[in-house]
């Protein structure tokens, strides 16, 4: 239950120790929802983003956001079990009997590897090919990630610069009212607080959600090609579970010998 919604716990937990901790000090919320400093911060994080990637990969921020948020799920122990079965068919069957099973895989990834081998595909030539996947998924996943991180850079950035544009102004208006100036001066650091803010709570942990997503699927693709090799190989069905399971960590092998 906490692993599901570890997310959500973990956000309101830092926006309440942040929050919290400023009302707790006699602060007032009214005072840090100023339209200014959010303009600052979030206009100039976006307007430096979109510089640095493009337009185009900008807008792919909010598909991005549902990816780290709402991540595909692996269901390894079932694609074990799937590579198993497939194995007890084809050695009593022979090979191209498994065909009409591939649809029991939940991701095209494996259907494709097995669909390879049916057609006669040699394990050198499908071990490249899968490579060659596992590679341009990671090139783009980390490209997706690396947006977040630049924004995670970015943000901090442009709360200084509004705490400088703010400090400047109070200082542009010297001997007037001093309350005026000092209540001035509180306003400017808010600027820098939205900056480290967004960047910590937001951007930088949803490039690191993205990453650990990228890191599942890879996963998922690694078993895919380990039970894909030994299918091709004609292991015996206990080897071919062995060796995917071999590739999960510790924990999860012995839950899954233990099932």
């Amino acid at each position: 239950m906490m692993k599901k919604y570890g997310t959500t716990f973990g956000f309101i937990l830092g926006m309440l120790s942040v929050f919290g901790a400023f009302l707790i000090e006699g602060g007032s919320l009214k005072a840090l929802f100023l339209v200014a400093p959010l303009i600052i911060v979030f206009g100039g994080t976006f307007a430096a983003t979109i510089i640095s990637v493009g337009l185009d990969r900008f807008k792919s921020i909010f598909t991005l956001i549902r990816k780290a948020y709402f991540p595909l799920k692996y269901d390894y122990k079932k694609l074990i079990s799937d590579f198993f079965a497939l194995s007890v068919k084809s050695r009593r069957d022979g090979l191209l009997s498994v065909e009409k099973d591939l649809s029991n895989f939940d991701h095209l990834f494996p259907r494709k590897l097995v669909r390879f081998v049916l057609d006669g595909t040699d394990s050198s030539t499908l071990e490249n090919i899968a490579l060659l996947e596992m590679n341009a998924m990671q090139e783009r996943h980390y490209a997706g990630a690396g947006i977040f991180s630049k924004m995670g850079g970015y943000a901090p950035t442009m709360g200084i610069l509004g705490t400088v544009m703010a400090l400047i102004m109070t200082l542009a208006n010297a001997g007037s009212d001093p309350n005026l100036l000092i209540q001035n001066i509180a306003t400017a650091f808010i600027a820098t607080l939205w900056g480290v803010l967004t960047a910590n709570l937001f951007w930088l942990p949803i490039g690191d959600k993205l990453k650990k997503c990228h890191l599942e699927e890879k996963n998922m693709m690694e078993l895919s090609l380990e039970g894909t090799l030994a299918l091709q190989n004609g292991e015996i069905p206990s080897v071919l579970k062995a060796r995917m399971i071999s590739l999960l960590p510790q924990k999860d092998q012995k839950e899954i010998l233990e099932s």
